[in-house]
């Protein structure tokens, strides 16, 4: 059976219009008109050059994944979408909705109201194997196109209006480093118009790619997944780590820093007596007081009962989120849990096949980052 691209797919789209001498200058409009007309055919797009329907017939879809199943949270504000691709396998998005008017600017309401973000996936499975996050005891099974990424933001699209776009879901985004670069440009390009500010991009820490993104990519937001003061710690829970010592890390994060002039979201999951002792705080403080940085602490969520790690408690989670602030004068919020229940929170993204699942054993994470820009 023939294999279809994704016609969100920029680059073999643009290849393939350039081979035939069709003019790239009609690709956004075809984008325009599949966001517009979901269920379309290609054929069905209008005023293209002949030639472009012949090549767009034989080589491409307007979608190559479909949406399997939605489940929607009882928190009223958390979506999670099932998307089946093209190969069998299935990835998890999750779309968070925010109401910008119950925050406070000035000491007035902000203006505004709700706005979406929506948390994608990179890879199908993750090879990091965080001891704490589900997704990494699926293994590795393949990296998206970039037609698979840029259609999780169209699948999410057609629900609601997305503001905000974090790669926080399956996978380490800079593992794919090729198809997510060329997904965000499409992504900030037209019709889509997302603000690179808007866009946040989680890492472990792979430092080579790291050292590239800003050249790539100016003005999107750089989270890492630090998740321990010091590097011994660090390799208990994240084995990726041996891969990228923390020193050298620290120093291509502050290259980045330099460069980029701005700041960075630096994530730390919360793991009884692992990694959120006071002494554990007063580490991160002293390794992250040169940077301009913003710490959100995550609770950890569970990852079935035979999980070798235990949630922090609220009293220690805020008594590590006073010596940061006070003592270390770092921005430190702590993520609100959103999605629990249809396994939509932070750390639990696995995909188990759809027809044995029930709404209390679906699995996914969405590590949202809630950046109030």
């Amino acid at each position: 059976m023939a294999t279809y691209r994704s016609v969100f797919d920029a680059a073999e789209l643009s290849a393939q219009f350039n081979a035939a001498g069709i003019n790239t200058k009609f690709m956004a409009s075809i984008w325009k008109y599949v966001l517009q007309n979901p269920g379309c055919e290609l054929d069905e797009i209008p005023n293209l050059p002949s030639s472009a329907y012949r090549l767009l017939r034989t080589k491409f879809k307007p979608f190559t994944s479909t949406v399997h199943s939605v489940f929607h949270s009882t928190d009223g504000v958390t979506t999670k979408l099932l998307i089946k691709l093209q190969n069998g396998a299935f990835v998890e998005a999750v779309i968070m909705t925010y109401d910008t008017r119950l925050g406070k600017y000035g000491g007035k309401p902000r203006l505004g109201g709700p706005r979406s973000t929506l948390c994608i996936s990179s890879q199908v499975g993750c090879k990091m194997g965080c001891k704490f996050c589900a997704t990494g005891t699926m293994g590795f099974k393949n990296n998206l196109t970039s037609g698979e990424i840029v259609e999780q933001l169209v699948h999410a699209s057609l629900l609601t209006n997305i503001r905000n776009v974090v790669f926080m879901g399956m996978g380490e985004p800079l593992n794919n480093y090729t198809a997510l670069v060329e997904a965000i440009r499409v992504m900030t390009g037209s019709p889509f118009q997302l603000s690179p500010k808007r866009i946040t991009v989680s890492t472990v820490g792979i430092i080579h790619a790291i050292n590239k993104l800003h050249g790539d990519l100016p003005g999107l937001n750089l989270a890492v997944s630090l998740h321990a003061p010091v590097q011994e710690i660090r390799c208990q829970i994240m084995p990726s780590a041996r891969a990228f010592p923390l020193e050298k890390l620290m120093t291509a994060l502050q290259t980045y820093q330099k460069n980029s002039q701005q700041k960075i979201f630096i994530e730390y999951i919360m793991l009884d007596g692992m990694n959120d002792e006071e002494q554990h705080a007063h580490q991160l403080g002293k390794l992250l007081e040169t940077f301009q940085v913003v710490v959100n602490l995550i609770p950890f969520n569970p990852i079935g009962s035979s999980s070798q790690f235990r949630t922090s408690s609220d009293q220690k989670v805020s008594d590590f989120q006073k010596i940061l602030r006070g003592t270390y004068n770092i921005r430190t919020t702590v993520r609100k849990q959103m999605g629990q229940d249809i396994s939509g929170a932070c750390g639990q993204l696995v995909v188990n096949l759809p027809d044995k699942r029930t709404r209390e054993n679906t699995s996914l994470l969405t590590d949202i980052e809630d950046l109030r820009i």
